[in-house]
Parts: structure tokens; sequence; C-alpha cells
């Protein structure tokens, strides 16, 4: 496979699907983006993508590998296995599949034998640093998978990541590592609520906290970057709560494989259960904060 004329299909263009598709094409990359979302369609074609439609069956055929970006496991069996002609029959040989969606370690290498069975590769790589990592071509990669498969892909993860880790040879271990990283980022989200609800109670300026905390040793990536939506009372989603409903699941569910214990993962897995329970699952995860009573928070302007 000639690197330099590799077609690459993106599923899933939300923010970070979109910035990875655009970063492709920034790089020359031949890029062909599906999404049911035909505004996404739109802007992706007015990117100058190759390709942008609802429908990734028509073009499976003439694509070397395929960058799934989407919420959850359920969604990728659906594009993947679903329908009478499954998506994977349509596919040539060959063809590697990119998880960079975040599932569970058993789930991804379920993919990977099923995928194998059609003579399609797989790469178990999720990401993170969020849409405007994404946007901007940095994003960081936890992969594992077989190295002459991401040798492949280079100019593709060249094109769209600042950090790629290798994580291992074996399919599940990017995801195990995900699942941890993503137990640090809801437990920081639901610190810093706890915290800046306490401020609130205490009669504490809220601005006066931020400012002190992101000077100090309490501060974390995660308190820097959330608690402004708190203080905006803008809480339109950058990534939502009820994805740490899903993410902490996860962590949960590989600490109960493992039979080891993870009580600040349950924890904070209650507190976005709350918030979720609430009515604020598709708002912005720091919305977390929101599960606590008796204090009165900004408002949006």
């Amino acid at each position: 496979m000639n690197q330099s004329t590799q077609k690459i299909g993106i599923i899933g263009l939300g923010a970070m699907g979109m910035g990875i598709a655009c970063s492709l094409i920034r790089a020359g990359i031949p890029t062909y983006g599906f999404d049911l979302n035909p505004k996404a369609c739109d802007q992706l074609l007015q990117a100058g993508a190759k390709v942008a439609t609802t429908n990734a069956a028509e073009w499976a055929s003439e694509l070397d590998a395929i960058l799934l970006v989407v919420v959850n496991g359920d969604q990728i069996e659906s594009i993947l296995f679903g329908g009478e002609t499954p998506l994977v029959s349509r596919l040539k040989a060959g063809t590697i599949i990119v998880l960079h969606s975040t599932v569970a370690a058993e789930q991804a290498k379920d993919f990977a034998h099923r995928l194998n069975q059609y003579n399609l590769n797989m790469l178990d790589a999720p990401i993170s640093g969020g849409a405007l990592k994404a946007e901007q071509g940095q994003l960081t990669v936890m992969a594992s998978g077989e190295p002459a498969l991401f040798e492949k892909l280079k100019p593709v993860f060249d094109a769209a990541t600042e950090r790629l880790y290798h994580v291992g040879n074996e399919v599940g271990q990017g995801s195990t590592v995900k699942t941890i990283h993503q137990l640090l980022a809801g437990i920081h989200i639901a610190a810093a609520a706890e915290s800046m609800a306490l401020a609130a109670k205490a009669g504490i300026s809220l601005e006066l906290m931020y400012d002190i905390v992101t000077h100090a040793a309490g501060n974390s990536w995660m308190f820097e970057n959330r608690v402004p939506h708190i203080l905006a009372g803008d809480y339109t989603a950058k990534s939502s709560v009820d994805i740490f409903v899903k993410d902490l699941g996860l962590a949960l569910e590989t600490g109960k494989d493992l039979k080891f214990p993870l009580p600040l993962s349950a924890t904070a897995h209650q507190m976005f259960l709350a918030a979720s329970n609430e009515g604020f699952g598709q708002w912005d995860d720091s919305a977390v904060i929101k599960t606590f009573k008796g204090i009165t928070l900004p408002e949006k302007k």
C-alpha cells in the first residue's frame, strides 16, 4: 500500500472526528467522512473532503483504513456488523479499522477477533485532548496492535496527533490505558465541582477561588479547563455528563474484572449518575456541580 495515496474514511464527525478529518485534509490525505448529520457532512465537504455523506457503505470498498470516532461500543457494533449486508463485508481485505472510541478492553478484543474473520486488521487507539486539540492535529493517542499497522498509518497519525503512544502489541491494552486516564479525568472534574460548591456555600468568591487554585498546588488540568464553564454559567456540552457515566462505568468494570477496589471512581460515578438523573446528562460534564443543593451558582448572562 502506497502511503501517499491511502484513502482514509472517518465515521463520526462530531467535534473530535471533524477535527481529525480536517487535520488529514490539511496534510493532503484523501479523506472520506461519514455521519448521520448532513450539516456535518456539508461542513467537511467545504473543508476539502473527497466525499462526505451519511452512508459509508457505497464507498467502503475504496477505503484503505477507517477511523471510528463514535460514542460507544454499541454504535461501533451497529456500524460494523449491523444490517443485512454489514459494512465489514463491503471492505476490501487488509483494510485497517482504527478504534478511536473509548470501549472496554474485552470489547476491543472481541471486535478485533471478529474483524479478523473478514481479513480486516484493527488498532485499538483511544484518543484524548478534546475538540481543540483534534482541530489542531495535536491529539494524544494511546494505542495497541501490530507494529506493522502503525507503520502503514504513519502519515495519518503524523497529521492527527501530537503524541502517539504504542502501549503494546495486544489489542485491549490501549483501551485499558484510556480507561485509567478517564478514571483520573472523571475524579478530577468531580473534585473540582465539590471544591467550588464548598466555596459557594462558604460565601467565597468563585472567581477568587479559581484564581488561587490555578496558581497553587491544588490545581489540575480539569479544574483549570472546566471551572470557567461554571463561572460563566454556561454548560454547553464540550464533553457531556453522560460520557463520564459511561467511562467511569468502564473503569469500575475493569476493577471488577480484576477484583480491584476503586473507591474514588465509584463515588465520582455516583455523582455523574445523580447529575444525569436530574436531567443534566447531555449538559457539559462540569454540570455535575448542580447536584449540590443549598448553593447559588453563576448564571449565564
